[in-house]
């Protein structure tokens, strides 16, 4: 199963898998090794880096607060100097800027909300990934599940994924991340830890009705600013029988 094939074998992090696999509305699959979504590189051993390079990634993509950045620093560009690695925070500058924009926002509208009012960084990040070269890139935040998981469930979108497969990948975060979570923060209330870690798969289908509205998901990236040309680049990510290149 494409789900089992999914759940990559690197250690230390708990919140990773490929995009690759999943079905499309024309009877396909996206492209295995080319994205890679995860949990925060920090948390990585020796083991965990040896994984990453075994497997073949070229790209990084720091989506994390220069903040976070600074508190947990990821080991890769020390370990690996041939990999190249990027931090371009998605949602504003800092921390509290985004508490201020994105404060008492539901779960199940979150999505729709950064796709709203932050444009700007999103159009940032996209265009990153549509210049990478072809190898494996990996993108990640802290837990892996909101800010990965809107940058993930965009590029399947594109990628013409089926719906339902797109909100099951944004749930799939919270079963991977629960237990370790609750141990982590045991002095916690679970219950508050629990829905920290929801990610309901209402949140994906509202953001492709709001997707849906703007005229589909490739009007919306040209309306943030993508070029036509770097919105083929990005489909052609996860879709075998597209070029990467040319």
């Amino acid at each position: 199963m494409a789900e089992q094939k999914r759940a990559l074998d690197f250690p230390d992090l708990l919140n990773v898998r490929d995009l690759g696999g999943y079905p499309t509305s024309d009877g396909a699959e996206t492209r295995w090794r080319s994205l890679l979504r995860a949990d925060d590189l920090a948390q990585l051993t020796p083991a965990g880096i040896r994984a990453l390079q075994d497997y073949g990634v070229g790209t990084i993509l720091d989506l994390r607060w220069p903040e976070e950045a600074a508190r947990h620093p990821s080991p890769v560009a020390q370990a690996l100097p041939h990999v190249r690695c990027e931090r371009i925070s998605l949602l504003t500058h800092t921390e509290d800027e985004w508490r201020l924009r994105g404060r008492d926002v539901a779960k199940e509208l979150w999505k729709c909300v950064v796709l709203e009012h932050v444009r700007a960084e999103l159009r940032q990040v996209l265009g990153f990934i549509a210049a990478a070269g072809p190898e494996p890139l990996l993108f990640h935040c802290v837990a892996g599940k909101d800010r990965t998981g809107l940058i993930a469930a965009l590029l399947l979108a594109l990628a013409d994924v089926l719906p339902d497969a797109i909100a099951r990948d944004y749930a799939m975060s919270a079963q991977n991340l629960r237990d370790v979570y609750l141990r982590r923060y045991a002095d916690a209330e679970p219950a508050r830890i629990l829905e920290a870690l929801r990610c309901p798969e209402e949140g994906a289908h509202n953001m492709l009705k709001f997707l849906e509205a703007a005229g589909g998901v490739r009007a919306y990236l040209a309306q943030i600013g993508l070029a036509p040309e770097q919105i083929a680049r990005l489909r052609a990510r996860l879709r075998d029988g597209a070029p990467l290149w040319g």
